[in-house]
């Protein structure tokens, strides 16, 4: 472990020598790593640079006085505000950065995102205004000069610029692209990238695993730039590119992030937890086990703690408005509050006198002249809400004091500035639940308000109706002499109502009475020591908490001078309240640690300060653990200025519970405050371990001072029973005193258990006869009865098992240098729960002008200081654009709506990273695989516990007695023929153009005689001799009828290809001139326009052209017949090749034989009983699979007529297929996915003027989806709802099933029962078991059954790997027997061999002799209830998905449909999906509809929602364009041609965000 940093250092002989003595003892295990640490530094403590730095540990007496001029030194380093004081300490950053520096020898590799240039330039070049920086947990805001000079840092014990230099990254190489804007990327990457230069490699094996081998050393490679970029990698979706479909990676930046990400994986994780609880299936979720070696609390029970008895004074008053009576008589003139303007200039001077008769006066208007007299608006008792600014306490106060004298409930909050506001929304419902009608204002604030063009203030979201009433003297009556207010002692009735806002962004409003409010002042006064005419200085919200507690109340008890310090005045002058402490010789001064900060950012040798006057500085948020670091940084630089230590008073205080403690100010010197150094492994375990100052988690905490007096406090277990803490655990606070808060308006639940809570003994016995009120702090009582505070309840966050406080982590953020990168302030910390645990998110504001990487750099930093200093993983970490984070009323970031932001999605940020690979430790174990059973076993097993063995077979067409004239002839050739001799003028075809009339049609002798005319130009022009292959390349049409057929008489073998895109020739046409080279065509059959494209220079440009085959153009045909019309010799010789593309991505070709044709055929016309007196509509493309067949060869065997609509015509008019089914009454009609979905999408709007326009659906039975995958129930239904108006009936919808092995394997046909649909459990899926569950329960997933099983068709579901038969219970791969299984692929490559077995498999055990084709997709069979057409119990065949595309991941096998399913659900822009994966790390792409500003929310909701409910870890996040994934004309998406093109780098993905 020798530390590389003493490589560079001068260290005596004896020294090393000690420290390689101390290496053996380390690894011998004859000392702990905590001792070796300590030694060590020890050892070369003295080599190593000392930074100066102030040393706060020493006591106040000894430490070294701060001189002038090294006060001056002092400022200099601090002065540019490096970081937030309430959150700063030296010794934390030094811990910081010890942490970081451990890491750094790990050099953790974390490879950067990848972001689109435009999204770039956008949020970092927008002007933005620097934002009020303020802290992520209260309300405040910040000073506007903070944000000049460059930081330097010489508190941390590294050197940062060293630091920054020498990235986390090791060394990184940058290949820039359009997408990305920097790459990290390891030794073993590169090897990877450099072995894959070549784009097209001949191996077809499964990608490299890459998550088995680790390398400990993998070299570095500096690569000269450019490359890979040398050679121009093919066009995404290009033909090449198909043959790279089994995943053979790509020379690719991309592959070498993911290596980059693969090998960061690979560091050990946290200890994996053990136990389980079980999650309703054998998918058992982790959980946690308690640590043996925690630590646990091991003190004696605490005791309850009092406080002073409340001393009472004669003199005090026996109500607030009694006192205030008195003065305004007593002493009208002396001053009661002074108000300031934005320049410091005083603005009003408010004296007793004016305070008391203008109180009386809004007393008297409020009872009196609101409303009638009859019926006044507002009665004693009443709520009323006071609306002032920040600006103007005057007017607030005296509106409050004329509340309390008409008896009525002043409620007070903030100004609402725009209808929406973070929160005000909220608010709107505290008044509304206090039944608030009236709101008083000022005037300028009434001004201020948003108004209607007509004048009147709108209402706003989610408040009341309310009148606006203005409280300023000149608007108001004079009440009459006879009027008095009504002043009696303090009562239980309630004073005022102070809001709260929770966690979860909910506002609530506690309820003070009168007689808590008196003792509240009366308490205050006797801890603060205060006395008549004292001055005070008062920076805090005088609207709630301490400032309304000293500024307003307890200052008019005592008559007392306030001067109030607004927060516009601070943020221009922050020395503001330092200059008022000394122009008035005030003596106390309420603040928060944040002005104390401030007051340090702006300090500037200002000569004339003196804060001798002080006796007491109240520091608002000393309940924070880390304002100790303000104060001590205040005290250390304004000492010299007459400021002394015994003046500091930090309290401690809570909505609920008002003031809970606070230091007493005295005036002893010698007695130093109390200080605690926790450990904060021990915290986390709710454990006060006392820590020595050199481990680097610890939180330094000072006491909050004394119990208040008259009040008893004890700490209890913060869940569960109330019951008490031991001395040495942290609880939660809990006081029981008459001055606390009485209940949460109108929430009698919430009251009870906040605000009536008895304590326990650990016997049961209650602490007290007495409620006690939860505080909401966390802490415990500390020696000599002083109150210290570790946290607030709301900020905790428990993360497996071990609490964590928000204010610690953003403390531990903000010491890893964020300056150059991050506002101060701005930084949010909350956890969401994913997967039954609750994960950390960190939210930050980025400055516009920090870079990509810096940014990037800071997020890993701070990853990994969390990690180090708390020992929890950070789940995601986002940095937004300056100044987009909601704010609090004054400036502070507003939790619960940036959390609500997050979760919906509309966050925005600029940077994200997320580690869920690091944080969720709590998946289920991955599945381990039985070492193999035999399929013998498995069998015997099935009959044993009485399961079926999967098979099922359609009608035995032996058994059908039809009068099938077509039977007696063997081909289709000979069909044709009989038909155009015996009925020649049956309309065979018509074809409709896109407005939906006929554009050409076809008789059987019209067919006939064009067959014969091509037939001769084939023997003629094209020289071809029989057997020979020709290309026909047509669009969707009649020509490509006739050809078929002309190739038939010819004796000639066709292929249908579909005709190149002419907008998009460079990528359609070179698949085009893969199937021509593949299917070794002689010659090529084509129409003239297609003709001239094929020679275009566009296509000379895509692909050599000069390599065409012949081209015939059949447009131009000769008038003389064939000598004679070829016959095969044998049934058994092919007919035709059909060719496509599977959603693998490979190019394959099947044979077809003349009898499989014509078996396909007469199982297609039993099964849908098609006659010559038959219609079928037809719209699907004709290039291959069940589409080819009923586009061109079922209407010659059957007779029917087929009207057939081109699939690209929709596109123009989307309502012609259903017109065309409407208009020509058809009962049948196929139809693709993507149809169905054009016609969704397309015509949702439309069904009432469709059907004004007469369309009909309901004479239609049968609407079959021509298809080759699980049948995609949501559009099934959805079209059927949609179209059911128009009187489609819902059961007439259904699909088919076919593959390349077997073109149709299913289709639901005319007879038979409706298709089923049955729901399964997903986890048992994964485990290849069906396991039927309810609709509606979790994990459920619908599956419909794909239609019925052809006549002559068997069926067994066959274990893949053993070829065993499985049972009814099982999911396994679909095997088919039937006359129409192709017989085998035609390929050019000669590897048959490999694919063999596709067509000719036995099984393994039983029935050994039936030869079997093998569809290559999982299904499972159900015995149904439903019967048969013959009787039989039906049995319905459910396809899951192809078994090329499953992914295996933990031992699980998934089908990426379901993941792409919840993802599509995640976020409203998400519109498609595809996942794939690659080596062993889950791709997720998304398309995106939406502002590239959308991009990054995508990424934690993707990761959310595939964890939730997939188990699963997202490696990859790739968030592209719409359009961008591929699909075939099949509507099928093509997952593994978008790998081949994310790996190759040519998606231009707007973002890619690697999860840790």
């Amino acid at each position: 472990m020798a530390d590389r940093s003493l490589e560079g250092m001068a260290l005596p002989l004896e020294v090393r020598a000690r420290l390689a003595e101390l290496e053996l003892e380390l690894s011998e295990g004859d000392i702990t790593q905590k001792g070796y640490e300590k030694k060590r530094s020890k050892l070369i403590g003295a080599y190593l640079p000392q930074p100066p730095r102030v040393d706060q540990a020493l006591p106040p007496e000894r430490r070294a006085p701060v001189t002038p001029s090294s006060a001056s030194r002092y400022h200099r380093r601090r002065s540019s505000g490096s970081r937030d004081e309430r959150y700063r300490s030296d010794v934390h950053t030094e811990a910081v950065q010890a942490a970081l520096a451990k890491h750094k020898e790990r050099k953790m590799a974390v490879p950067m995102p990848s972001k689109r240039r435009s999204l770039v330039v956008q949020t970092s070049m927008d002007a933005y205004t620097p934002p009020d920086t303020s802290s992520g947990s209260e309300d405040e805001g910040s000073v506007q000069g903070d944000s000049q000079g460059t930081p330097t840092s010489s508190q941390g014990s590294i050197n940062m610029e060293h630091w920054i230099s020498q990235a986390i990254h090791g060394s990184t190489t940058s290949t820039t692209s359009s997408s990305s804007t920097q790459s990290g990327g390891s030794g073993a990457a590169h090897r990877l990238a450099d072995v894959m230069a070549q784009t097209h490699i001949e191996n077809h094996s499964a990608p490299p695993d890459v998550t088995t081998y680790t390398s400990e050393h993998s070299i570095q490679v500096e690569r000269p730039q450019g490359s890979t970029t040398s050679r121009t990698a093919p066009k995404y979706g290009n033909a090449e590119l198909m043959e790279t479909g089994d995943g053979v990676p790509v020379s690719s930046r991309v592959s070498a992030k993911i290596q980059q990400l693969v090998n960061t994986l690979k560091r050990p994780k946290r200890p994996p937890l053990r136990e389980f609880f079980v999650d309703d299936f054998e998918e058992l979720l982790e959980v946690q086990q308690p640590d043996p070696n925690q630590p646990k609390p091991e003190g004696a029970q605490m005791l309850a703690m009092r406080g002073e008895q409340l001393g009472v004074v004669t003199n005090w008053p026996p109500s607030l408005e009694a006192a205030l009576q008195r003065w305004g008589t007593i002493s009208p003139k002396a001053p009661c509050l002074t108000t300031m303007d934005t320049n410091g200039k005083p603005l009003y001077i408010l004296t007793y006198g004016k305070l008391w008769t203008r109180s009386m006066k809004v007393a008297y208007n409020i009872l009196h002249k609101l409303g009638t007299k009859q019926e006044p608006m507002v009665r004693p008792g009443d709520r009323v809400a006071l609306v002032f600014p920040n600006n103007d306490p005057a007017a607030s106060m005296v509106a409050f004091y004329g509340c309390l004298l008409a008896e009525v409930v002043p409620v007070p909050i903030e100004v609402p500035l725009t209808r929406k506001d973070a929160g005000s929304q909220q608010i709107g419902f505290l008044l509304g639940s206090c039944g608030v009608t009236v709101a008083l204002t000022s005037d300028a604030c009434h001004k201020g308000l948003p108004k209607s063009p007509t004048g009147e203030i709108p209402q706003f979201k989610g408040w009341p109706k309310l009148l606006w009433f203005v409280t300023e003297s000149k608007h108001l009556s004079k009440p009459p002499r006879d009027w008095f207010p009504h002043i009696k002692d303090a009562n239980n009735d309630t004073a005022y109502i102070e809001y709260k806002t929770c966690k979860d962004g909910s506002v609530l409003g506690v309820t003070v009475t009168r007689i808590a409010l008196l003792t509240h002042c009366q308490a205050l006064t006797q801890a603060c020591g205060y006395t008549e005419a004292e001055t005070i200085v008062n920076v805090l919200d005088f609207k709630k908490d301490v400032g309304l507690w000293h500024g307003i109340l307890t200052s008019v008890m005592n008559m007392m001078h306030v001067i109030s310090i607004p927060y516009s005045l601070m943020k221009v002058n922050p020395l503001s309240w330092i200059q008022k402490v000394c122009q008035y010789k005030a003596k106390v001064a309420c603040v928060k640690s944040r002005d104390m900060h401030w007051a340090l950012v702006a300090h500037r040798d200002q000569r004339d300060i003196n804060l001798s006057s002080l006796r007491m500085l109240i520091v608002a948020d000393g309940a924070n653990p880390w304002s100790i670091s303000s104060c001590d940084a205040f005290l250390n630089v304004f000492q010299s200025k007459g400021l002394r230590q015994e003046v500091i008073c930090p309290c401690a205080s809570s909505p609920e519970a008002l003031t809970v403690a606070i230091r007493r100010p005295t005036d002893d010197s010698n007695q130093p405050p109390g200080r605690g150094v926790l450990s904060m492994h021990g915290l986390t375990y709710g454990v006060i371990r006392v820590d020595s100052e050199e481990k680097l988690s610890v939180l330094t905490v000072q006491d909050v001072g004394l119990v208040m007096p008259g009040a008893i406090m004890c700490s209890v277990k913060p869940d569960g029973v109330p019951q008490l803490c031991r001395t040495d655990e942290v609880g939660e606070l809990c006081m029981c005193a008459v001055a606390t808060g009485m209940s949460y308006y109108g929430l009698s639940g919430m009251t009870k258990n906040t605000f009536e809570v008895f304590p326990v003994t650990s016997s049961g016995a209650p602490v007290s006869e007495y409620p006690f009120v939860r505080t909401g702090l966390l802490g415990f009582v500390g020696p000599g009865g002083l109150v210290f505070v570790v946290g607030k309840m709301d900020g905790l966050m428990v993360v497996s098992g071990r609490r964590h406080n928000a204010d610690d982590i953003v403390a531990t953020a903000l010491a890893v240098e964020p300056m150059k990168f991050v506002y101060r302030g701005r930084i949010a910390v909350f956890s969401v729960t994913v997967l039954h645990d609750e994960r950390i998110v960190i939210v930050a504001e980025q400055r516009p002008d920090s870079t990509e990487e810096d940014s990037f750099q800071w997020m890993s930093r701070v990853l990994q200081a969390i990690d180090s200093i708390h020992q929890v993983g950070v789940y995601c970490l986002a940095l937004v654009p300056a100044n987009t984070l909601p704010k609090t009323p004054l400036g502070g970031i507003h939790l619960s709506e940036t959390k609500q932001l997050f979760l919906e999605g509309s966050l925005h940020p600029c940077n994200v990273l997320m580690c869920p690979h690091t944080c969720v430790t709590n998946l289920p174990k991955p599945r381990q695989k039985q070492p193999e059973i035999g399929p013998a076993s498995v069998m015997v097993g099935n009959l044993v516990s009485g399961k079926r063995i999967a098979q099922a077979s359609g009608r035995d067409l032996g058994q059908i007695e039809d009068n099938d004239q077509a039977r007696k002839f063997l081909f289709l050739s000979e069909v044709l023929q009989w038909r155009a001799q015996t009925t020649p003028d049956h309309v065979l075809y018509t074809l409709l153009n896109c407005r939906g009339t006929i554009a050409n049609s076809l008789t059987c002798v019209q067919l006939h005689k064009r067959a014969e005319k091509i037939a001769v130009m084939l023997m003629e022009r094209g020289h071809l001799q029989d057997g020979d292959h020709v290309a026909l390349v047509y669009p969707p049409g009649i020509d490509l009828i006739a050809a078929f057929y002309g190739c038939l008489y010819a004796g000639c073998v066709p292929i249908t290809v579909r005709p190149p895109h002419p907008q998009n020739i460079a990528t359609t046409l070179p698949t085009v001139k893969m199937i021509v080279e593949v299917s070794r065509s002689a010659c090529l059959m084509t129409t003239q326009l297609i003709c001239k494209l094929l020679r275009s220079r566009e296509a000379a440009a895509a692909v050599d052209v000069r390599a065409w085959p012949p081209i015939l153009d059949t447009d131009d045909l000769p008038k003389k017949r064939p000598a004679q019309i070829y016959k095969p010799s044998n049934p058994d010789t092919l007919a035709y090749l059909d060719f496509s593309v599977s959603t693998t991505g490979m190019l394959a070709g099947v044979k077809m034989s003349h009898a499989a044709t014509s078996a396909f055929c007469r199982s297609i016309k039993l099964q849908c009983e098609l006659y010559p007196s038959r219609e079928v509509a037809i719209c699907l493309d004709p290039y291959c699979g069940l589409g080819f067949v009923l586009w061109c060869l079922c209407s010659v065997y059957s007779g029917h007529q087929s009207i057939l609509i081109p699939p690209a015509e929709l596109e123009t008019n989307p309502a012609l297929w259903l017109l065309a089914v409407s208009q020509y009454k058809v009962r049948d009609t196929f139809c693709s996915y993507s149809v169905m979905e054009l016609c969704t999408k397309g015509l949702g709007s439309q069904t009432e003027s469709l059907k004004a326009r007469g369309l009909d659906l309901s004479r239609v039975r049968t609407c079959v989806v021509v298809a080759e995958e699980r049948p995609r129930i949501a559009l099934t239904q959805s079209f059927s709802k949609l179209f059911k108006d128009l009187g489609l009936h819902p059961r007439a919808v259904s699909t088919s099933f076919g593959c390349r092995v077997n073109l149709a394997i299913c289709l639901q046909g005319t007879s038979g029962p409706d298709p089923t649909t049955v729901y399964v459990d997903m986890r048992a899926l994964r485990h290849d078991r069906v396991r039927l569950v309810e609709r509606g329960s979790p994990h459920s997933l619908p599956l419909m059954e794909s239609g019925k099983i052809l006549p002559g068709v068997r069926i067994i579901i066959a274990n893949p790997e053993t070829k065993g038969p499985l049972g009814d219970s099982h999911l396994g791969e679909i095997w088919v027997h039937s006359a129409h299984n192709a017989s085998g692929y035609f390929t050019i490559y000669g590897d048959e061999s490999l694919q063999s077995d596709h067509f000719n498999s036995r099984l393994s055990f039983g029935d050994t002799q039936t030869v079997w084709a093998r569809t290559g997709y999982l299904g499972f069979l159900r015995r149904t209830e439903l019967t048969d057409a013959n009787g039989e119990r039906h049995d319905a065949l459910y396809v899951v998905g192809a078994l090329d595309e499953a992914m295996e991941l933990r031992g699980m096998r998934y089908h990426p449909i379901d993941i792409e399913t919840s993802v599509i659900r995640a976020h409203k822009s998400v519109t498609e999906c595809a996942v794939f994966t690659w080596t062993n790390l889950l791709v997720v792409v998304v398309e995106l509809d939406g502002s590239e500003q959308e991009a990054l929310d995508l990424v934690p909701l993707v990761t959310n929602v595939v964890l939730e409910e997939h188990y699963l870890v997202v490696g990859v996040v790739v968030v592209v364009d719409i359009g961008v994934i591929p699909i075939n004309s099949r509507g099928e998406k093509q997952r593994m041609h978008l790998r081949d093109g994310f790996l190759a780098d040519q998606l231009d993905p707007i973002y890619v965000a690697y999860n840790m």
